[in-house]
Parts: structure tokens; sequence; C-alpha cells
């Protein structure tokens, strides 16, 4: 199956995998609407998508915007969401609350709110993709944030992939991937983190947004899979 003459819209698909989701969609032939929180994000994305393609920028903690954003964008076919801030990684006894609430509010609830507000919108025998992580499966200290947010979006999947049937609902659950989550540790220790986890892979990297960015697309297309939860490690819940 291709994705060509296809809509899809991809909140946070302005930068790492979800432009990476733009970019491999964009090439099968399939229109592309990219939708990020900062104008510079959105325009730097359009220069590197082709002639035709969307952008727009979304708060998606604003369920007003959201709203908005899908009464302007009108009939699609599938709503891929990868946005979120920069990943949290902090123990329990030093953990901020407020911030903790915060990488919340975009990743699961912006997620909820989108698709509150876009599956109406979604053409016969389309989708939606969101995204999750290994932490549910595989924590390690410093990601009890990350691991309550990843078992949440992988229980969201499998309920809103009953409730919104036929629309189907799945998503993607990446290991470590080079990308601009990881920008607020210090460059020696990003740089630490991708050797270490490449040698203990069994594939012998970390993984590249275009690597998972498959993963998305299959999902888009498999018109069998629903309630899925696809990883993307590299091989990291083996080891």
């Amino acid at each position: 199956m291709s994705l060509r003459g296809e809509r899809i819209v991809v909140i946070g698909g302005t930068a790492g995998i979800g432009l990476a989701v733009a970019q491999a969609a964009a090439g099968e032939g399939a229109e592309v609407v990219v939708a990020s929180r900062r104008q510079e994000s959105v325009d730097a994305a359009l220069k590197r998508l082709p002639e035709g393609a969307e952008g727009h920028v979304l708060d998606a903690t604003d369920e007003e915007a959201v709203r908005a954003f899908f009464g302007k964008v009108g009939a699609f076919d599938h709503l891929v969401f990868t946005a979120g801030e920069s990943l949290l990684m902090e123990s329990l006894a030093e953990s901020d609350l407020g911030r903790a609430r915060r990488f919340l509010d975009t990743r699961l609830w912006g997620a909820y709110t989108a698709v509150k507000h876009g599956a109406g919108s979604i053409r016969p025998g389309g989708s939606v993709v969101l995204t999750t992580g290994t932490a549910a499966r595989r924590p390690m200290p410093g990601t009890s944030v990350a691991a309550s947010l990843c078992g949440a979006m992988e229980s969201l999947t499998r309920a809103l992939a009953l409730e919104l049937a036929p629309v189907r609902v799945n998503v993607v659950s990446p290991g470590v991937v080079r990308t601009e989550l990881w920008r607020e540790l210090p460059e020696a220790e990003r740089e630490g983190l991708y050797t270490s986890s490449a040698a203990s892979l069994p594939v012998g990297r970390v993984g590249a947004p275009e690597d998972v960015a498959e993963a998305y697309l299959y999902l888009m297309r498999g018109a069998y899979s629903t309630g899925s939860v696809v990883v993307v490690d590299g091989g990291g819940t083996l080891v």
C-alpha cells in the first residue's frame, strides 16, 4: 500500500522523528501538514519538505487552539502525534512536580486533545499514530515520570482503538534515537549516552529518526493493525 494522495497531519512534525515521518510520507506522494509550537521551527521544516507541504503554529496544550487548528485543516487521512519537550530525567527526591506536569501536559494530554478534536476529521480507512517510549517496559533510575507517561500512552492507545473504531489507533515506541529530545544533557554526557547505548545494543548503534519513521508509515498503511505498540529500539528491551 502507498500513501500517495493521502493527507497526513503530523503534530510535532518540524523536527526529529516527526519531521522524518513527514519527509518519508511526502516522499511517497502524500500531502503533509506539520504543526509545532514555534514559528521558526515551522519555517525551517517547510524548507526541508517538498513544495505543497503545509505548516501551522500550534500549542498542543491549548485545547481551543487545537480545536481551531483542526477546523482549519479539514478532512485528512492520518493523524501522527510526536510533539514533546526534551526528555525529563531526574530522581524522585529531586523531582520538580511543576516540570513533571508540564512534561505530561504536552506528551499525554496534548495527544489526548489532538485525538479528541481531530478524530472526527479522519476519512474512512484512516488512522491515528501516537508516540510512547521503552521506559514503560524497561525503566531506569531517574525515569519515573517518563515511565509513567509511556505506560499511559500504551493504555490510551488500546482504549482509543476500541472507542474510535473503525479508525485505527496505534503507537510507536522508540528506543534511544539521536534527536533534539536529549538536548538538555551536556554534550559530553549526551555523546557518552549514545556511545554506551550503541555498545549494548544488538544492532550496534543508536537509532536515527529515519529508522523510526518507517514504523509510523507501516502503521498508517497497515489496515489490519490497531491497538498495537510497535517497538523500534535496536533490541534495547532485550538487553
